[in-house]
């Protein structure tokens, strides 16, 4: 049976933090942004580019408070959590300024950065005492960790049965095989052994960091931490894998007994830790999608996209608040759907990948409605690393995007090397986004590879690198805007 992901204290914690953040935005207002997004959906990137434009005033025209000239300026501001690492925001954009820009790291940990926002208001009321400062902090954290989320609501058992039957589809046969062969000779019910425990961990996190891979490009994978295990490594904590329904009744020297508990300390130690110090403390929420990577894979990996995000963005707090209920417990009232990497592929496509991205979400964004939440979906690249073009095969015209490809980029026989400029029709997305989930002659054959930062940049008035983007501006306009009116 489900049950709910919050125990009686953890209520409690809750209410407490937020009273005591309300005491401390007493004097400056502070709206909490979660950054989320499976592995490589490009949260590091979006965070870096969002800091960059704000403190450098670029021209964002879509965003209303800067389009309008209120937005009087913005600076970082003092870490706001002892506790919890800061976004390496300086460090991020070296990577893409430097000589030989490069992509930033990938999320490995949880950190945040706080920036000030200073506005005058567009209201005469509220205008009429001067410009006013909002601390808008940025939550950002590693995409694993959000496919623990649902685990609060699950036991050892039900766990167990959803993991195997994923692991024992055909379509993961070459990932899950030594994994199963493995359980298969394993007697769950005789007195827990450590290598034995070892022995199976291991075959389950080989299969898990397999299914990941460009060609497989799998989400639902948890616990994500077995991905990204920091220093919690080796620890019994993460020494465990899903287990078939014993026969009988487990001796609680029993393997299957050991592995469930450890299963529960893993959901008290990592996962009930992280909801109630920060997933349930957000405001606003985007959740960035690489909705590209999975159509790479073909339908086995876009169905189970769909399964993660559907099972994830069921765990947001989200609904309407107001100052009083604010006090007691922080809704998410602002969910921004994106679809990541939109530069990939010409603009004339974007239409069609923001339907992709809403059959995809679909279920989340009807109960974020139902909620009281508001939503939108957006095709955006934070940091755009192509421009477009045309090229003429055999008498047509095709819209291209042109860019360099990463070092190590494969497109048919062809591997290139990071420093070669071409120009690629990806190939087109079908008008009917439910073709995507079938696995016959009408799923769209495309490819989209990993391209290189932009490598020449346009600069402001007062000398700061312009990062080109698409649709950051409305990205940010719908995610704060309205703050700063």
């Amino acid at each position: 049976m489900s049950r709910s992901p919050t125990t009686l204290a953890d209520e409690v914690g809750l209410t407490l933090g937020n009273l005591a953040d309300a005491a401390a935005g007493t004097v400056t207002p502070t709206l909490r942004l979660g950054v989320t997004g499976l592995s490589r959906a490009g949260k590091t990137v979006f965070i870096t580019a969002l800091v960059h434009n704000l403190l450098s005033g670029t021209r964002l025209p879509g965003f209303a408070p800067l389009a309008e000239g209120r937005l009087i300026g913005a600076r970082l501001a003092e870490h706001p959590d002892r506790a919890t690492p800061r976004f390496a925001y300086e460090t991020h954009l070296q990577s893409l300024f430097s000589h030989s820009p490069h992509w930033p790291e990938s999320t490995r940990r949880i950190s945040q950065i706080r920036i000030a926002l200073r506005f005058q208001s567009a209201h005469w009321l509220m205008g009429r005492f001067g410009p006013t400062t909002l601390n808008v902090d940025i939550v950002d954290y590693p995409g694993e960790w959000l496919l623990d989320l649902p685990l609060l609501a699950r036991s050892f058992a039900e766990w167990s049965a959803e993991a195997l039957t994923l692991a024992n589809r055909p379509a993961r046969a070459a990932e899950a095989g030594d994994f199963l062969a493995a359980l298969a000779q394993t007697d769950i019910l005789a007195p827990a052994e450590e290598p034995t425990a070892e022995r199976l961990a291991t075959a389950f996190v080989n299969y898990l960091r397999n299914s990941r891979i460009d060609g497989r490009a799998l989400s639902t994978l948890p616990p994500g931490r077995f991905l990204m295990p920091g220093d919690l490594e080796g620890s019994p904590a993460l020494t465990f894998a899903p287990l078939p329904p014993p026969d009988q009744r487990p001796d609680s020297a029993s393997l299957y007994a050991m592995f469930e508990r450890r299963y529960e300390a893993y959901k008290s130690i990592v996962v009930r830790p992280f909801f109630r110090d920060h997933f349930a403390r957000l405001d606003r929420q985007i959740v960035l999608v690489d909705a590209l990577r999975a159509l790479n894979a073909g339908p086995e990996a876009v169905s189970d996209l769909e399964t993660a995000l559907t099972s994830v963005l069921s765990c947001f707090r989200q609904g309407t608040s107001n100052p009083i209920s604010r006090l007691l417990t922080r809704r998410i009232d602002r969910i921004l759907f994106a679809a990541t990497k939109a530069d990939l592929l010409h603009h004339t496509s974007h239409s069609r990948l923001e339907a992709i991205l809403n059959r995809l979400v679909a279920n989340a964004v009807d109960r974020a409605r139902f909620a009281g939440a508001e939503t939108r979906s957006l095709a955006i690249a934070a940091v755009r690393a192509t421009r477009e073009g045309t090229i003429r095969e055999n008498g047509d015209i095709l819209d291209t995007i042109v860019g360099t490809p990463q070092p190590g980029e494969r497109l048919g026989d062809t591997t290139y090397d990071g420093k070669t400029e071409i120009a690629l029709f990806p190939g087109d997305l079908p008008e009917n986004p439910d073709s995507l989930f079938k696995d016959d002659d009408s799923t769209p054959q495309v490819n989209f590879l990993r391209f290189q930062p932009p490598g020449v940049l346009d600069r402001t008035e007062r000398g700061a690198p312009i990062l080109p983007s698409v649709r950051l501006d409305r990205a940010l306009d719908f995610l704060l805007g309205d703050k700063l009116a």
